[in-house]
């Protein structure tokens, strides 16, 4: 194999180095990334939807309780009706929305009893304000349907909240090994690289000096005296030939 041969065959090996390195490195980021969005993904979808259910669940009560403590128990009026709706559509969306994405073990179990209490608690609403209710039956039943419901929907946001959690915990403990094995993996390539900035420079220069020396020894041989003081092994090569070309050339000239 030729010096320009070995030359090339270590820079491409310094260029794999450094592009493994990168490669490996990127591909560890990325994990990392989608460790993070899946947690995003599946809990945090489920933590907005408990949000939005509250939320919907507060307005339904509040147009009730002004069915039955307003000052026209008997009446509805078009705002009051239009929000309860709204808040309904909402709540029913929102809840559709969790049973589509269960992730966590007994999540499903509590999306089923809020199911279970959110059917009944609309009934009672329902039932008020088309013909009108007590108060009797507003602290008796309705209001512990509506805790009912209200503590389902706890328990769901709580376990996702334990679930995000759990999970941040893991990818940072991930993130810590990935930060470990990046180290190791880049330890490893500078100890390749270093080998080849020693071993590569080590043998192009022992060469040239070896093909120095030889060539002063031959000059000597034939009687020519070289007289260099640089250090530098290429250019003592280099005007040794230069000096045998010299040599050479008298000798030629001389036989004509």
């Amino acid at each position: 194999m030729s010096l320009r041969s070995k030359l090339t065959v270590g820079l491409g090996f310094l260029f794999v180095i450094i592009f493994a390195l990168t490669i490996y490195s990127s591909y560890q980021i990325q994990k990392l990334s989608k460790d993070a969005n899946a947690i995003l993904k599946d809990n945090y979808d489920s933590l907005v939807y408990c949000k939005n259910m509250l939320l919907a669940l507060d307005d339904m009560r509040s147009t009730v309780s002004y069915r039955i403590f307003g000052s026209s128990p008997n009446k509805v009026s078009a705002y009051e009706s239009q929000l309860f709706q709204s808040s309904k559509s909402t709540f029913e969306s929102n809840l559709n929305a969790e049973k589509n994405n269960i992730t966590e073990v007994h999540e499903k179990e509590y999306v089923e009893e809020l199911n279970s209490n959110y059917d009944r608690y609309l009934n009672l609403c329902l039932g008020i304000n088309e013909k009108g209710g007590s108060s009797a039956q507003y602290f008796s039943d309705l209001l512990p349907t509506y805790a009912d419901v209200r503590q389902a929907i706890v328990e769901i946001n709580d376990l996702n909240m334990q679930a995000v959690e759990r999970k941040s915990q893991l990818t940072k403990h991930n993130a810590g090994g990935m930060v470990i094995s990046i180290a190791v993996v880049g330890t490893i390539c500078i100890l390749l690289a270093f080998f080849y900035f020693w071993y590569f420079p080590f043998y192009v220069s022992n060469t040239i000096a070896y093909l120095a020396k030889k060539m002063k020894e031959l000059l000597q041989n034939t009687g020519i005296k070289i007289d260099t003081k640089t250090t530098d092994e290429a250019l003592v090569l280099l005007h040794s030939i230069n000096l045998l070309e010299n040599k050479l050339a008298k000798a030629k000239t001389a036989k004509r």
